[in-house]
């Protein structure tokens, strides 16, 4: 398992060595943050890892990108998007990722072919095939690689060769942008996205690792790893949780009894009205 795990390390870094130069929308998630490390070791001064800042990308993450591209010396665009301003992304329709992911990318190939920089290149994983994923769509018809896909790289066999190289995101639990805490077709603001933020960052406080905060309405729906209902539970933190999701704007503040999953609300997708 070893060998076959090393010998797509291999592939990958011939993969990129291929590239020539290449610039990495870089989240510093878990993929991300690999396939940049990876990357600069291959290319050094010939990667720039650029970091989308907007609404749905919380500040922390922001913070974190800054911080590693800073300690790697890794050279690093922070560029800003109102995706508001995106035709039909507030309206949150089935393929918002799609339209939201093809602006997106836009922007980094102008700012890549700016800088002299042949690809651009996005962390997905073998795992992400298996979900509703329109954002992949996206990625294809700009001609955005995918080196991670292309070493046949899955979420575990990354986080495995990320402890290798001394990574902390190796453990880093996984993250999607705040837009995906929407049931499809609810419209998507600015004052939503920030109330997700905060009640996200509130959990995070809070001691909890992987969970996401769904919204419905004015109805919170926390999702937390099962062995951590009890927790979410305790009189003291359940309180806590309840009076500051309020005094964020939610009316409702409710548990989900089937637990974390990735991409819940994809299961509305096939439901008939």
């Amino acid at each position: 398992m070893q060998d076959e795990l090393h010998n797509k390390l291999a592939h990958l870094k011939e993969y990129i060595k291929d590239l020539g130069s290449v610039a990495i929308a870089f989240s510093s998630g878990v993929d991300s943050t690999f396939l940049l490390k990876v990357a600069h070791e291959i290319l050094e001064d010939n990667v720039m890892a650029i970091t989308v800042q907007s609404g749905s990308f919380p500040k922390r993450e922001l913070n974190e990108a800054i911080a590693f591209c800073k300690k790697e010396d890794i050279r690093h665009k922070v560029c800003q998007v109102d995706e508001m301003k995106i035709e039909g992304f507030s309206q949150n329709p089935p393929n918002r990722c799609y339209l939201c992911k093809h602006a997106l990318f836009e922007k980094i190939g102008v700012i890549a072919e700016k800088n002299e920089i042949a690809y651009v290149a996005e962390g997905s994983n073998m795992d992400d095939l298996g979900d509703y994923r329109p954002g992949l769509q996206a990625v294809a018809e700009l001609g955005v690689k995918s080196p991670l896909r292309e070493a046949g790289l899955t979420k575990a066999e990354i986080r495995e060769l990320s402890k290798e190289m001394g990574l902390s995101t190796w453990e880093k639990p996984s993250f999607a942008c705040l837009a995906s805490r929407f049931v499809y077709g609810e419209i998507i603001s600015k004052e939503k996205l920030i109330m997700v933020e905060n009640a996200e960052q509130l959990l995070l406080e809070h001691g909890f690792r992987q969970f996401r905060v769904r919204m419905h309405g004015r109805m919170a729906r926390i999702e937390v790893l099962p062995e951590e209902f009890l927790k979410l539970l305790q009189e003291e933190v359940r309180e806590d949780i309840v009076k500051q999701f309020k005094q964020f704007g939610f009316t409702y503040v409710t548990m989900d009894l089937t637990g974390y999953r990735m991409g819940s609300m994809n299961e509305t997708l096939d439901k008939k009205n």
